[in-house]
């Protein structure tokens, strides 16, 4: 985890003030969200798109068209502080974060400059944090931690030239401790790191060491097709280590390789010019009255807090709903956060509200169905899961490539405590390859697959969630599942998700 950020936590800017307005930028992947004036926010959407292009050219990553649903929604702010901020969190350090999920992956970033080479700036953050998003869209696989974060690190740190050409695999300085303490992580401990903890400090140096290395790899030429067998042993079932002698060799060698690399004055990088790059058109639109007064709880809402915190955001919520009651975007994330506060009734009368001024609103029809499903939770006797599906499947044939209502509807059968149908089974895998990026998507889907006994699907689909590098104190408890899955024994694998899966729930509480 970065030093002076928090990567992925749930956290976001403060409220603009007063005389701000919110301006939207939509364009080939991102559909963003600024105080900007509108040239300079279409500046800024082309430049990540620009990055996007540029990191696609790279890596030789698929380009599809999407839809609104998606895009990854971008909420500019300020600066760090501004992200603190809304959290109360004065002095965390937290710059940016990403979050991935069914309902549309969310990325909050600030636009402040770096006060030295040796600091982050809010573009390097939200670069490095992209560079996930784009990997776990493309790998479907289980990736080191090192791997993963150092060559998040070697896009992080991208160059977009006033020509519009993208240089990649600038040393990222504001490393410095992990590039020149090489003391502090041996390789030996980073390449074995998915088989055992790391301290906070060994974690803060694998950024460093492991942009060293992926940059190394990258590019010199004796070592070419090294780190995909590396990769490829790894998912064959070899411990890490072993796979990494396997495909480096001697490490102690390499070893000695990377320091010599690292005392080099320049450092080669990958310049994608600009001809290859076309960002494309950005459409513009000034956010209506309601839209820009609930910002603030649109952004909120979009993270999801503790149940105290929670409250305050649905108190907000009804005062908005009070001032623009005929806004079916204003009831609809009224909806949305009175399910964030386990109040289904006042979630199904605001979607209603909402519906009722805008009959197609999408988010409304998730929202009253979520309600429903909930309500059927509480008193499975009078439950209408047929209505609650109807609803799912409704919003779903609105936008047949969003994946949250192919979820919810799966869900529906798993609140009701009965067999999902094979359509919706064959939903949920369809939402899993629009949204790869999800944890719990992807876990309902690998709960299903060890019920149908498909546990090397399993095994495989739950990879990178066993060697997730943020996963915390749960590192030893995923990989004890893992090892379950390959020994096909799905029922002491689900034992221990639900054991989990409790901590986790008691731990918000």
């Amino acid at each position: 985890m970065f030093s002076k950020i928090v990567i992925g936590a749930a956290a976001l800017a403060a409220a603009a003030p007063a005389s701000a307005s919110w301006e939207e930028a939509k364009s080939r992947h991102f559909i963003i969200y600024s105080e900007q004036k509108p040239e300079d926010l279409k500046l800024y959407a082309e430049r990540l798109e620009r990055f996007d292009q540029a990191v696609r050219v790279a890596r030789g990553i698929k380009d599809p068209p999407l839809n609104d649903a998606g895009k990854l929604i971008v909420f500019v702010l300020r600066n760090s502080d501004a992200i603190e901020g809304i959290i109360d969190a004065r002095g965390s350090g937290i710059a940016g974060f990403y979050i991935p999920r069914a309902a549309g992956p969310v990325a909050f970033v600030n636009r402040e400059r770096a006060s030295s080479k040796f600091d982050l700036s809010g573009e390097e953050v939200f670069f490095h944090e992209y560079l996930h998003h784009l990997m776990l869209e493309q790998v479907d696989m289980a990736l080191p931690s090192w791997v993963v974060e150092g060559f998040a690190e070697f896009f992080a740190t991208a160059q977009v030239a006033d020509d519009g050409s993208v240089t990649l695999g600038y040393v990222p300085e504001y490393r410095s401790p992990g590039l020149f303490n090489l003391k502090g992580l041996t390789l030996d401990e980073m390449l074995g790191a998915s088989d055992r903890h790391i301290d906070d400090e060994e974690w803060e140096l694998t950024y460093g060491k492991g942009w060293l290395l992926a940059h190394y790899l990258t590019f010199e030429k004796s070592r070419r097709n090294q780190l995909g067998r590396y990769i490829t042993g790894i998912q064959k079932g070899e411990a890490p280590i072993a796979a990494a002698s396997a495909a480096f060799g001697d490490l102690k060698q390499l070893n000695k390789e990377l320091e010599a690399y690292l005392r080099e004055k320049r450092h080669s990088g990958i310049v994608i010019p600009s001809e290859k790059l076309t960002p494309g058109p950005v459409t513009l639109r000034p956010l209506d009255a309601p839209e820009d007064a609930a910002m603030r709880v649109r952004m909120k809402t979009s993270i999801g807090f503790g149940k105290r915190a929670a409250a305050r955001v649905a108190s907000d919520a009804k005062a908005l709903a009070r001032d623009y009651p005929n806004s079916a975007h204003v009831q609809s994330l009224l909806a949305k956060a009175e399910l964030q506060v386990e109040e289904p009734d006042q979630a199904l009368a605001a979607a209603d509200r909402a519906l009722a001024i805008d009959a197609g609103n999408r988010e409304a029809m998730i929202y009253k169905g979520r309600a429903l499903m909930e309500l059927g939770r509480k008193e499975p006797k009078s439950a209408d899961w047929k209505a609650v599906r109807a609803l799912f499947a409704k919003a779903n044939r609105a936008d047949p490539d969003d994946a949250e209502p192919l979820m919810l509807f799966y869900e529906s059968y798993v609140a009701e405590g009965a067999a999902p149908s094979k359509n919706a089974v064959e939903g949920l895998k369809y939402a899993h390859s629009l949204v790869p990026q999800d944890d719990d998507l992807r876990m309902l889907l690998v709960r299903q697959l060890v019920h149908d006994s498909a546990f090397d699907a399993a095994a495989h689909m739950y990879g990178p969630v066993a060697y997730d590098p943020h996963a915390g104190d749960e590192r030893e408890q995923r990989l004890a599942v893992m090892e379950k899955l390959k020994a096909k024994d799905g029922s002491s694998a689900i034992t221990m998700l639900d054991q989990m899966d409790a901590k986790r729930k008691k731990k918000k509480e």
